[in-house]
């Protein structure tokens, strides 16, 4: 009797057991609207892998070779694994595959300062497409950028993935791009957030900053892209804020971004980022990349012993799962892996050409004679953008200025072709003796100019018409320049003076470009020449787009996003920037994996290496330059055309706390171009309420006017737009007064001015993130 009773007994039990696992194979398959229940349908352990990426995808043997990594699948329940790429230029990845004859080049995007240089919100929308595309088409899912911290310094490692010193341009930017990367159902991920304007130290360096600077200047450009544009994830950076590290910090990634701000995304970690997974999920940090064992182990016995609620847990997967029925693996997309790679490349020229900036000229451009001799290694290695995972594939194309000149119809002299192509072949051997590595955070040396003999240099005076010398920086991640980089070289300073002497004396004339990154000296020596051109960095097509505004059949109407400053050090944030780094410290800053608490044991906190005070407070860039009346070699929103613009009827119209200000502009030279309006506000008593002397608070571009042709700008804004932080309120506040409306053509070039009333307006935040040291704050 004892043996059938517990026979039954097993018999029941396997059944149940049996019962749960058909349930569990027949368990809910995901769907848009049942997240609900397929995250009840979910074991523990599924949740705390669904929380952890799947390592990057270096192997050869990936799906996606090269590309950044993927998320967690659950077969059982329909959720697929999902697959992101690095760049801010374009989809990352692999160009070959082990056995697949096929190439695998996305198309090498414009660098993001040269995207902010055109002050266009639909070229930003087309640039943002063309990449959305091809993500969808080379079958993954998501695109991790916009890069958009601030351009707080000069010599910010990363200034080539980032847009502007002023969060206005920079956000809405940003939002371009997000909505074109996601109007082709591709994910986008504004990072690295929040105020990582260093590389040095990146991943232990605490930012210290006001509220009021956090909420103005740093906040500001990410919170305009959330709104505007509404992006699906956002990445969180690497370093600390006021205390905790960005991605561990509740009040600035919950309270602030979710409560606050409304959005309802999914956010990401860097890649290795921060030291407690539990603090991360805790936080609202949905997702850490790229994953490990022991992110999971903590996050699981963090579960299972009540440290981590399921509530906090249940609302980090949620919101992943959100954001994979969005994505194209979900839904089932069949990739082609053949976007138009051609219609890509017309946007990255057009986009290029609209986004360099003419400095000066002095009568030379554009070029009308034919024959041109190219000076300067820059101009046979001309470079396309920035190093590290910002860039896109090694070994995609980029026109070269040579081949963009010949197709302009320009005879380019041939002699210094051959002697700049040895000379440069002399120096990768000099650089490196063992080969020039295939992959690097930062910018391998280039090589240094060459001096020509007189005899040399008549030739090429005889062959030409007109010199070209171009000059390069290019940087990377992981480190920042050195304050050296900012300055010529003395090989770069003889050659303009060498080539500038021997041509002027021949009558004849000099152009010089800029193929830079990042603002550098021009003020000292920029009087030996005749153009200054800056190119910035225009991804693969470069060579044409700077062909097409150098010969006239693009009037360049491309303005600064940056102010070039005289010395550095003119910035009052300069003075909170790290400099040389000695070797001890650059032995124990982070280089992809090192032991965070050893390093920190081994020598005391450094300023600007492991903390750095933003005394400027607001004042970045041109708001510091105008408020302090410090001379600048080019200001902010700066850039000269082939034709001239006039302004006239310039009104502005209030309807409640709504105001339009309109302008009539006329093309008044003999050619066709574009123009930027860029719109100051200027609040009253600003001085004396420490505010800086004005801010840009909206811009147009104009259509592409005929000679004589005008078109009517308008541009609105809010009172809440006018406002400043009040940190004893813990408030945003517009004092009541009246406001300057300046129609700007740059910072420092005020077109024409209307006023109006402005009505107080207060809106009560939550008093967080508050620096845990005094500042010694600059204020005006």
């Amino acid at each position: 009797m004892k043996n059938s009773i517990l026979k039954i007994n097993l018999v029941v039990v396997a059944v149940v057991a049996l019962s749960g696992y058909s349930l569990r194979l027949s368990a809910q398959q995901l769907r848009a609207d049942n997240i609900d229940e397929v995250l009840s349908a979910m074991t523990l352990e599924e949740k705390c892998h669904l929380v952890l990426g799947c390592g990057m995808h270096f192997n050869d043997e990936a799906k996606f070779p090269g590309t950044a990594g993927s998320t967690f699948s659950i077969a059982r329940l329909g959720i697929p694994e999902t697959y992101c790429a690095d760049s801010q230029q374009g989809l990352r990845m692999q160009d070959h595959r082990n056995w697949d004859h096929r190439d695998y080049y996305p198309t090498d995007f414009v660098a993001s300062m040269t995207l902010a240089s055109t002050w266009d919100r639909e070229a930003a929308f087309k640039v943002g497409q063309g990449i959305g595309n091809e993500v969808r088409e080379f079958g993954l899912d998501w695109i991790l950028s916009p890069s958009m911290n601030l351009i707080r310094n000069a010599l910010c490692g990363r200034n080539h993935e980032y847009y502007s010193e002023d969060p206005y341009l920079s956000g809405t930017i940003a939002a371009g791009y997000v909505r074109g990367v996601q109007s082709e159902g591709t994910a986008a991920c504004p990072k690295h957030f929040i105020a990582n304007n260093q590389e040095t130290n990146r991943n232990s360096n605490i930012s210290q900053m006001s509220q009021r600077a956090l909420r103005e200047i740093y906040l500001k450009a990410f919170e305009i892209a959330v709104k505007e544009g509404e992006p699906w994830t956002i990445m969180t950076s690497y370093n600390k804020l006021n205390g905790p590290y960005t991605l561990q910090n509740r009040d600035l990634l919950t309270t602030i971004v979710r409560d606050e701000w409304g959005w309802k995304g999914m956010y990401v970690s860097d890649w290795n980022a921060g030291d407690n997974a539990v603090a991360a999920m805790q936080a609202g940090n949905d997702m850490l990349q790229p994953g490990n064992d022991k992110q999971y182990q903590a996050i699981l016995e963090a579960a299972k012993s009540g440290e981590l609620s399921m509530d906090v847990l249940n609302a980090n997967v949620k919101r992943i799962l959100e954001y994979i029925v969005k994505t194209h693996n979900f839904k089932g997309y069949q990739y082609s892996n053949e976007p138009d790679l051609k219609a890509h490349a017309q946007v990255v020229r057009e986009v290029g050409a609209d986004g360099i900036v003419l400095l000066s000229n002095n009568g030379i451009l554009p070029l009308t004679g034919k024959r041109v001799a190219l000076f300067g290694c820059t101009s046979y290695d001309w470079i396309s953008g920035g190093s590290g995972f910002g860039g896109t594939t090694v070994g995609h194309y980029t026109v070269s200025l040579v081949e963009g000149l010949r197709s302009a119809g320009y005879e380019v002299y041939k002699p210094l072709i051959s002697t700049y192509l040895k000379h440069i072949a002399d120096e990768e051997k000099r650089l490196f003796p063992n080969g020039r590595p295939a992959f690097s955070l930062m910018p391998p040396a280039r090589a240094e100019e060459k001096s020509f003999t007189a005899e040399e240099m008549a030739a090429a005076i005889d062959g030409s018409d007109v010199a070209i010398i171009s000059l390069g920086r290019k940087s990377g991640e992981a480190a920042d320049r050195n304050a050296t980089d900012f300055y010529l070289k003395e090989g770069e300073k003889a050659l303009i003076k060498q080539v500038s002497e021997a041509y002027h004396a021949k009558g004849k004339k000099v152009v010089v470009l800029l193929d830079i990154c990042s603002p550098i000296d021009v003020a000292s020596w920029q009087s030996q020449i005749d153009a200054l051109v800056c190119t910035w960095q225009g991804g693969q097509e470069s060579g044409f787009s700077v062909a097409d505004v150098l010969s006239g059949k693009v009037n360049p109407s491309g303005k600064l996003p940056m102010t070039f400053q005289i010395n550095y050090g003119d910035a009052y944030a300069d003075k909170n920037f790290p400099g040389e780094v000695d070797d001890k410290t650059l032995g124990a800053m982070f280089m992809w994996g090192y032991n965070k608490d050893q390093a920190q044991k081994e020598r005391k906190p450094q300023a600007n290496i492991d903390f750095t005070n933003y005394e400027e407070d607001i004042y970045v860039g041109y708001r510091y330059f105008d408020s302090f009346g410090k001379p600048v070699a080019y200001p902010f929103g700066y850039g000269l055309s082939y034709t001239t613009f006039g302004y006239s009827d310039a009104a502005v119209k209030v309807e409640g706390d709504t105001y339009t200000v309109s302008v009539k502009v006329t093309n008044k030279g003999d050619r066709a171009g574009r123009n930027v309006v860029e719109l100051f506000v200027a609040a009253p008593n600003s001085k004396k309420l420490n505010k800086p002397a004005k801010e840009l608070r909206n811009y147009a571009k104009t259509r592409l006017l005929q000679p004589g042709e005008s078109e009517v700008v308008t541009m609105q804004l809010k009172t809440r737009d006018m406002a400043s932080f009040n940190e004893k309120a813990s408030a945003w506040k517009t004092d009541a007064g009246r406001y300057d409306f300046l129609i700007c053509s740059s910072a420092s070039d005020v077109e024409a001015k209307v006023s109006a009333n402005v009505k107080a307006w207060t809106q009560k935040v939550h008093n967080v993130l508050q620096p845990n040291v005094k500042l010694n704050l600059l204020k005006r």
